[in-house]
Order: structure tokens, then sequence, then C-alpha cells
């Protein structure tokens, strides 16, 4: 999540930069030209006047290349948006067939009614940690962003507090996976508390975005997640959970594209390109693990033993929806504060 935030650079800025340049080589080169005009050095006047048109000629190539390279990278762009575009109208097309029942395969809204209790509670407790971990982050960030301390040291951009704030994610995250899970308040939701808080102090600089902003991306993230939860449900139980081979693939696909943009910044065609497979690529990515993580959620708490050395965990499993969301959250943000923008 940091990684993606870190990559996102305003697209802005190609459109100053090669124009720029241009501009600068301007006066000098009329200037040499002036110079020389009526030089009785005759030779010498030809051969500057030469440089110069070959000046020109390599000024006119770069820039050139620069337009082509800039046009190829809004391409890429265009190709993600199209991309995600597409995953909208098949999630609304799935929507609409699993959920008006047309599928032959019965699915987990026809099996509930034969659930046993304990199912269900596994399922409410796992959604109710879910929901209440989106809620200890939100009220976090705004107080990490209230805080000038607190969000000078989270906004911090060197490779030091990169570092420091990737081993509090992660470690945190560890903790909580690692401590065994028991009813009520204890270790584990004490650990699942503190990871919950250090993802909204990670997510705090998104606040500068403006709250208008910030409440459109909480509304769109809403209704993605509620729709492709109730794809999953409606869809036949283990339709999405053959996805596990291509998801790892894309994550590490989408990983990759995230650090290169950490180096390779979005002003040319590589770099867009990067970017693109970074937010669009990644904002696919996380809804389709999304609809693993539900079916998942629901089949783990049909078959989990219900005595088995160690009870059924609700809050690990409300972890990968939420580590989802909040994914596909932080894109959508981005994309509307204008990174996805093909204004220049």
């Amino acid at each position: 999540m940091l990684v993606t935030r870190l990559a996102v650079m305003p697209l802005g800025r190609l459109a100053t930069q090669i124009p720029s340049r241009v501009a600068q080589a301007t006066p000098l080169r009329s200037a040499g030209l002036r110079f020389f005009t009526g030089s009785p050095f005759t030779v010498r006047s030809q051969s500057m006047a030469t440089r110069a048109r070959a000046f020109k000629s390599r000024v006119g190539a770069r820039e050139v290349d620069g337009t082509t390279s800039v046009a190829r990278g809004m391409a890429a762009i265009s190709i993600g948006q199209g991309a995600a575009a597409g995953a909208a109208l098949f999630g609304i097309g799935a929507l609409c067939y699993y959920g008006l029942g047309l599928s032959s395969e019965p699915g987990a809204l026809e099996k509930s009614v034969m659930w046993q209790d304990y199912v269900k509670a596994r399922i409410r407790d796992t959604y109710m940690y879910f929901g209440g971990g989106i809620i200890v982050t939100a009220a976090t960030a705004a107080a990490v962003f209230r805080s000038p301390t607190m969000l000078n040291l989270v906004a911090k951009n060197s490779w030091l507090a990169i570092g420091a704030t990737f081993a509090a994610i992660i470690g945190t995250n560890m903790i909580t996976h690692s401590i065994p899970y028991s009813p009520g308040f204890g270790t584990k939701q004490l650990a699942w508390l503190t990871h919950a808080a250090v993802m909204g102090a990670v997510v705090a600089p998104l606040c500068f975005i403006g709250g208008p902003i910030l409440m459109r991306a909480a509304w769109y993230t809403a209704g993605i997640v509620g729709g492709l939860s109730a794809v999953a449900v409606c869809a036949p139980s283990e339709k999405f959970l053959n996805m596990g081979g291509p998801l790892a693939i894309g994550l590490g696909v989408v990983f990759m594209a995230s650090i290169g943009n950490m180096f390779i910044p979005p002003t040319g065609a590589l770099g867009l390109g990067l970017y693109s497979i970074s937010m669009y690529g990644g904002l696919i990515l996380f809804g389709a693990f999304l609809l693993y993580d539900t079916q998942h959620i629901i089949r783990k708490a049909e078959t989990y033993p219900l005595y088995a050395a160690r009870p059924y965990d609700p809050v690990n499993a409300s972890l990968r929806i939420y580590i989802d969301t909040l994914n596909i959250f932080i894109r959508i943000a981005t994309l509307l504060s204008g990174g996805g923008s093909k204004r220049r």
C-alpha cells in the first residue's frame, strides 16, 4: 500500500518538461544566428548556419521522441482505464446473472438456510471485525492528519522511513496472525487494533486530497465491495476459489510494477506503463481478490471443525478482505485526485 502511494506522481509534469527545454534553446539559437549575420567571414558564417540547422534538427528529433514517448504512455493509461471499465461491466453482468438466480448451481445465499448457528456466528464475527478495522483505520488517519508531528513522521519519503513503515505494517500483521484467537477482548484483539491503527497512520497523508474526493472514493469503494461481495455470495460456492494461481501471478506483476515506479517516474512510456499496471491493474486484481477471499471465508466457516484445538479465528479471516478493501480505496482515491487523469 505504501508502494502504491509512493509510486503516484502528477501526470501534469509531462505537459511542461519537453516544451520548456525547447523554449530555453530558442533564444540562444536566434542570438547566435544574429551575431554572425553579415560577417565578412562567409565560410565561418555558413559553418555556423549549418551547425544551427543541425542543432535545430536534433532538438526537433528530441521533441518528436519525447512526444511519442508521452503518447505511448498515455496509451498505456487509456488501456488501463479500458480494462478497469471492462472489469466493472463484467462485475455488473455477474451480479445480474447470479443475483437473478440464472445459474444452475446453488450459491452460498441459497445454502445459508441450511447453515448451523455456529457457521452464521463465524461469518457475522468476521464481518464485525472487518467493519471495526475500517472504522479504527479511518479514525486513526483523521487523528494523525490533525497532528503536525505525527503527520510529518508518516509523510517522510526517505528510505529509512519507508523501511520503518514496511516493518511496522508487516510486523503488526504477522503478530496479529500468530496470536491464538479467544472470544472477548484479549491480546489478539489488541494486536488487531494496533495493526488497524498503523494502517490508518500510513494512509493519513491521503487526507491532503480533500474531504469531498475522499468521500467519493469511500462511496465508490463501498459500492465495489458491496457489489463484489454480493456476486461472491450469489455465485456457486467454489466458483472463484480456483483463481488462487492466477491471482498470485497477478499480484507478482502488480508488485513488480509498483517497485519499478519507485525508480522509474511516470514521465515516459515505460514509467506510465508501470503506473497503469500498478494502479488500474491493482484495482482489478484486488477486486478479484475480494471475490476469492469472500468465498474463502464462507468455505472456511462451513468446514472448520467445531471442536478443533484452536477455535475458528474471525480476526485473521477479516484481515484478508480488510487489506483488499484498503487497496481498492487507496487506488480509487488516487485516481479521483487526478493521478489517472489525461489532462496535461
